[in-house]
Order: C-alpha cells, then sequence, then structure tokens
C-alpha cells in the first residue's frame, strides 16, 4: 500500500481526502509541522507528500522542491477562479493538482498513480525485456519486487503470494538466461537507493535507515554488486545507470 506523507493542516480537509480514498488504497501519515514532514522523509519510505494548496506558501514550495526535487508532490485544497498564480507554482514545481470537491472520487487512483513505486516501474518499463524476463511468472514475479522495496523481498514469501512453491519461483525465474531472483531484489533496492538520493534532502545514512540495509558499508557492498559503482556513485548513475551497470556485470548470485 502506498503511503504519502501529509501537511494539510486542520482536520476538515484532510478527512475529506481520506474519506475519497478507497479503504486500502493509500494510507496518508499527517504531519503537524515542516519538521515533523522533514524527519518522516528521512525515517521511512514514502511514495510521496500531500500539501495543503491553500497553506502553502511559494517559500515552502520551493524549499521542498530544493530539497525532494524529484519526489512525488501532491496538492490538494480548493482553488478559487483567481488562484491561477498559484496554481502555475504548483505546476511549475511538478506537483499533482487535486482539487477539493472536484477530484474527490477519483483522488485515491491519481494517487496511486503519482507515487515513488510508479516512477520507478516508469523508469524500468523497458527492464524487463532486457533482463530477458519473457514468461509470465517472470513478469508477475517482477513486479512484485520492483513494487515492494523496502526490505529485502523474502522468495518464500513472494512464491505464496504467486501461488506457487519457493524451489519453484527460484528455479523458473531464473530461466532462459534471466538473472537469479536474489539479484533481481538487490537490483530493485539498489535503483530506489538511486531514486532517494537524487534528492538532497536525503544523505546515505538516511537511506540506510530507510531502506533497512545493515550499515553503511553494507549498501555500499550491495551497490558496486550490482551496478558495479559504490554507494557514493549512487545519485550520479539515477536508477538507469544502475540498470546499465547491472547489465553489464554479474547477474547470477546463490539462491535467495
Amino acid at each position: 500500500m502506498p503511503h504519502f506523507a501529509a501537511l494539510v493542516p486542520g482536520r476538515g480537509s484532510l478527512g475529506v481526502l481520506r474519506r475519497s480514498i478507497p479503504r486500502g488504497g493509500v494510507r496518508l501519515l499527517p504531519c503537524r509541522t515542516e519538521t515533523q514532514l522533514y524527519q518522516l522523509l528521512t525515517e521511512r519510505l514514502l511514495d510521496g507528500v500531500v500539501l495543503s494548496a491553500g497553506e502553502s506558501s511559494t517559500g515552502q514550495l520551493t524549499s521542498f522542491r530544493n530539497r525532494y526535487p524529484s519526489f512525488p508532490l501532491i496538492a490538494w485544497g480548493g482553488f478559487r477562479p483567481d488562484d491561477g498564480d498559484q496554481l502555475a507554482a504548483w505546476t511549475q514545481c511538478g506537483a499533482t493538482i487535486l482539487i477539493e470537491g472536484v477530484d474527490d472520487a477519483v483522488a485515491g487512483e491519481l494517487l496511486r498513480r503519482s507515487t515513488l513505486a510508479a516512477e520507478r516501474r516508469r523508469v524500468l518499463s523497458d527492464a524487463p525485456r532486457l533482463l530477458r524476463l519473457t514468461d509470465p511468472l517472470q513478469r508477475a514475479a517482477w513486479d512484485l519486487v520492483i513494487e515492494d522495496v523496502e526490505r529485502p523481498a523474502r522468495t518464500s514469501i513472494l512464491a505464496r503470494q504467486l501461488g506457487i512453491s519457493r524451489e519453484h519461483l527460484s528455479r523458473q525465474f531464473g530461466a532462459g538466461g534471466a538473472p537469479n531472483l536474489k539479484r533481481v531484489i538487490d537490483l530493485a533496492r539498489v535503483v530506489t537507493a538511486a531514486q532517494l538520493l537524487a534528492n538532497p534532502g536525503l544523505a546515505i545514512p538516511d537511506v540506510v535507515r530507510i531502506l533497512h540495509f545493515a550499515s553503511f558499508s553494507h549498501l555500499s557492498r550491495t551497490a558496486k554488486r550490482i551496478s558495479g559503482q559504490p554507494a557514493t556513485e549512487l545519485s550520479r548513475l539515477g536508477p538507469r545507470g544502475v540498470l546499465t551497470g547491472f547489465l553489464r556485470g554479474k547477474t547470477r548470485s546463490s539462491a535467495h
């Protein structure tokens, strides 16, 4: 389930947004202050941030975008006909605009489309082909792995979600010259680390904590094994650079 931090003062407007989201669709984590928002962003993996369209100043938008230039940003609230300049500021910041009272019925779906995971899937849309994941089972496993990256995915849990045995999944995933599953799990997590580190508001220790790596060394070793570069180079590489490095390097490992 996608998680969004929400800095929307007052219970009324946030309550409207919550009620517009189907149960189990998106979870909103309310923040009372900017400080709390920025703290939360360094502590857990979030899919995006919701800011109040009516309460957020241009300075707040600029501050957020300077720290998190590639992070999904949602503007929620009511807009009046004379709010053209404000709408232009949100649009310039690359925000998805949800108008209270107009977009209520589709807010949940629009939030699900505006997530870090959705951007990850978009950037890696050709990865299954490049990784030779041609079988429907391989594609289904890829979809699960690329979506759930906060902790290393366990093969047994993936197999249960797919309705097959652990052994069958491990064997079939690496068939046809595809990388084995453990490598692809690591790839998805290193790609996400590169996504996060593209934002100056996050440092490597933050990403270690957010993605539950054991230590900086653990992240750096994994990054080196997957992309050929240490963790300090991930912000420069970006997700595509990580994938390119992976395709050039060793894509097999011991079973997971």
